[in-house]
């Protein structure tokens, strides 16, 4: 009776300070109900529920539904896994940054001591410097705060896991909606934690890594974001027109060392290296159109085909090298994207929210920036990023954000190890950036940067 008691006054959930979103449970009799929400003296959020009907199930029943639901906290332990990695290894690159900060401010105020000795000059710019880079300092102390969060929410797991496999041994009703709802709680805050933590605004590109050498000087290549765990295809496209053959590698492994790969015929030619592959279907522009056309491996059929109204096509606005590519569908932590351009826009880029089902267009943002002007583009976290350049020396200077309708520009060095970029799309489960450079294809890491209040979780 006891323990049953402890684990009632659970109801009270503090959630570092934030205010409970309801939830409706999809059957009421079988889940807890919030019933009103409020915050006390301390500002923690104390829900008040109303408990479901108790229908009688066997000790068998019970026993399975603790076992799945052990099985659902172990899965969120791999995620909380995942999310520490990404989170330990930006945090390296922040505590590094930070240590060259304060050296910088170091070097500062001994200047500053003796800029009677110094030339009027330097002084002056290394002024400058510091006034640019001191506002940063505090920026950086938040940052580390995330990983905290991050390590506290593998705490959580780790005594939701302890309490799940005692109650294997001693089975209870109460025990069992009590820790259903813990579980149900922390999974949504680590989902919109998880959401948080892969979004931000991009600080940097790593130089190429060079996964291999094949093809012609124009294609593309691409894994599934949305692919099941496990489920590490690679899919590869050479050339820009008058080919219909997509080759299927069983994992970047095989795609890395061997030549062994599944061929699936399209119903169509494509046009350009703007293919993207998306929930184990193909998005490509058909060839001589500005026609999107989805495509199923899984039945082999057009499952969805849609014109893209006005956009240009057939070299009316191409990227810098040309190549047909009018149309480039992308894919982002929010969903699918098309970027190109119209007439009526000038031949400027446009951008176009696509519904993945319907390829309707959900909502269009045009841009001041000449299509024929980029050598490429890409988009993270609803943010299209432009560079200057397909050959030689490239860099990343243009960034539209969609979700203010603004745009700056910024100086993010791309490494062009091999001259010629014909293919340049963002992965968000792997965070990394697929290229095809000039017959090899490659691999950019990103370093994105995002800070995380938890009263915003």
């Amino acid at each position: 009776m006891q323990r049953v008691n402890k684990l009632l006054s659970l109801i009270v959930l503090v959630l570092m300070g934030t205010e409970l979103t309801q939830v409706l449970p999809a059957n009421p009799e079988e889940s807890w109900q919030v019933y009103s929400s409020a915050q006390d003296s301390e500002g923690r959020c104390v829900c008040t529920v109303v408990a479901p009907q108790q229908t009688m199930c066997s000790r068998d029943a019970r026993t399975k539904q603790l076992r799945q639901l052990l099985e659902k906290v172990q899965n969120m332990t791999q995620s909380i896994q995942v999310l520490d990695q990404r989170t330990q290894r930006d945090l390296q690159y922040v505590v590094k940054m930070e240590d060259q900060l304060r050296g910088l401010e170091t070097k500062f105020r001994q200047v500053e001591e003796n800029h009677k000795q110094n030339i009027a000059k330097q002084y002056k710019a290394i002024k400058a410097k510091m006034a640019e880079l001191r506002p940063l300092i505090p920026v950086l102390e938040e940052y580390k705060a995330d990983a905290r969060l991050v390590q506290q929410f593998k705490e959580e797991v780790q005594n939701l896991t302890s309490s799940l496999s005692l109650l294997q041994q001693e089975m209870g009703a109460y025990d069992y909606d009590d820790l259903h709802s813990r579980v149900v709680s922390l999974e949504e805050r680590l989902r919109a934690c998880m959401q948080k933590l892969a979004c931000g605004k991009l600080t940097g590109i790593s130089d190429a890594i060079t996964i291999k050498t094949s093809g012609s000087r124009f294609g593309s290549w691409m894994t599934d974001p949305l692919a099941p765990e496990g489920d590490t295809r690679v899919w590869y496209m050479d050339g820009y027109h008058n080919n219909r053959f997509v080759r299927e590698y069983k994992s970047m492994a095989d795609f890395m060392t061997s030549d062994n790969f599944t061929s699936h015929r399209l119903p169509h030619p494509w046009s350009g290296t703007g293919q993207v592959v998306y929930n184990g279907s193909i998005y490509f522009n058909k060839f001589q159109s500005n026609m999107i056309i989805k495509f199923d491996f899984k039945t082999s059929t057009i499952s969805k085909s849609q014109r893209l109204d006005n956009a240009g096509y057939s070299n009316t606005y191409h990227y810098a090298w040309g190549g047909h590519s009018d149309i480039d569908l992308m894919v982002d932590e929010g969903g699918l994207w098309a970027v190109y351009a119209t007439n009526q826009n000038a031949g400027n880029i446009v951008i176009s929210k696509l519904h993945p089902l319907t390829l309707h267009i959900i909502q269009t943002w045009t841009t001041n920036h000449p299509r024929r002007s980029a050598g490429e583009s890409f988009m993270i976290c609803g943010t299209l990023y432009v560079t200057n350049g397909y050959s030689g020396g490239t860099k990343v200077y243009y960034a539209y954000h969609t979700n203010s309708s603004t745009y700056e520009y910024i100086d993010i060095v791309l490494q062009n190890k091999y001259s010629h970029i014909s293919m340049l799309d963002y992965n968000p489960r792997d965070r990394a950036l697929y290229a095809w450079n000039n017959g090899h294809q490659v691999l950019y890491n990103v370093t994105l940067f995002h800070v995380i209040r938890s009263e915003q979780l």
